[in-house]
């Protein structure tokens, strides 16, 4: 049984290397002629490509589903379109013992996704959207139209640029309100630093212009330095320029957790994160799924139908988890079933398939 493994595991292998190759191509090029063609002064063509070699491996993560998809269906379509299937089984090997070797090298694929997901692709895409920021701003970081707002306790505050790690910032605005949730001062800080000291962690902001409206009159002064006190770690700040579907496993959770604390909405967050946890298993179902349907519909099709049929299933696939995304948070389900729901129809149409081989 090791060389029947060996042998399917080379065709399929070899399958998704073609098709990882061709569809980061692609992606690869038409990221860069996008990057290409923006009308930042200072933005010229060596960060450009910079910048679309970081988010290359945020590309290749999402993609990892749909090249696993391709791979199966095209390498077991090989063999079927050689009859060698047909042969494997004559010789009394069970339908379930192929799909068994089909999937060793699944499992490969679906590791590579967690650490892609987690570990190589946010600290990359972070640090390309922060140097994106810089550069777009003149290198001084001081433009509102980037970073984000967010609210902090009884703060509104907008920060334009998250250095790598989270410990340094660029362009700090925050509005303060009162018990009355009236606007009770403003101030805009050049940059801040993560320190320590005896009363614990806070940010230490520099050259810091604040406004503070009273009853009667409106003071300005100009500091500095200011010890800016907040529950707010270099952890969270980390991901505050990156979109959920683009952060790391861990860093949406903690996210998702800090926003349900604040009572903020936080489903658009624990939503990324149940799609990023499963998506092995996706990846997993897409694979049987194309199995069965080698077995199945496709055992005696050519090849470029096969693409075509794994182009479908993959838009497809793409399709209803996009619909059922929005659909969640729109109607109050859970974001847990709208992940699950898509995975948990390719398993039962793939398994229905293949029991009836």
């Amino acid at each position: 049984m090791s060389r029947l493994d060996a042998y399917v595991r080379k065709h399929v292998v070899a399958a998704m290397l073609v098709v990882a190759a061709l569809t980061t191509s692609l992606d690869f090029i038409f990221s860069l002629a996008d990057e290409l063609g923006s009308s930042a002064e200072d933005y010229g063509a060596g960060d450009a490509l910079m910048f679309t070699l970081r988010i290359m491996p945020r590309a290749i993560y999402e993609m990892l589903p749909f090249i696993a998809l391709g791979g199966a269906l095209i390498g077991l379509g090989v063999l079927a379109s050689h009859n060698e299937l047909v042969v494997i089984q004559a010789t009394g090997v069970s339908t379930w013992r192929i799909v068994w070797a089909v999937m060793k090298p699944t499992l490969a694929v679906m590791l590579l996704s967690l650490v892609l997901g987690e570990w190589v692709a946010p600290p990359l895409e972070q640090r390309a959207q922060s140097d994106l920021a810089i550069i777009e701003s003149g290198g001084q970081a001081l433009s509102s139209a980037g970073g984000d707002w967010r609210k902090i306790g009884n703060e509104f505050i907008h920060i334009n640029v998250i250095l790598p790690g989270g410990t340094q910032l660029q362009g700090v605005t925050r509005y303060v309100l009162d018990e009355q949730r009236r606007l009770a001062s403003s101030s805009f800080a050049a940059s801040g630093e993560y320190l320590q000291d005896a009363q614990g962690p806070f940010w230490r902001l520099t050259d810091v212009r604040e406004t503070r409206f009273g009853n009667s009159e409106i003071a300005v002064t100009q500091t500095p330095s200011v010890d800016w006190r907040v529950e707010l770690s270099p952890e969270l700040l980390s991901v505050l320029l990156v979109d959920p579907e683009r952060q790391s496993i861990s860093g949406l959770y903690r996210f998702a957790q800090y926003f349900e604390s604040e009572g903020l909405e936080s489903s658009s967050y624990y939503l990324a994160f149940w799609k990023k946890l499963l998506q092995p298993l996706a990846t997993a179902s897409l694979v049987l799924l194309a199995i069965s349907f080698v077995f199945g519909p496709l055992r005696s099709a050519t090849m470029g139908f096969r693409v075509f049929v794994a182009i479908a299933m993959g838009m497809g696939f793409t399709l209803v988890q996009r619909m059922l995304g929005p659909a969640s948070l729109l109607y109050g389900f859970s974001p847990l079933i709208a992940v699950l729901l898509p995975v948990l129809l390719c398993v039962l149409i793939g398994i229905v398939l293949l029991r009836r081989v």
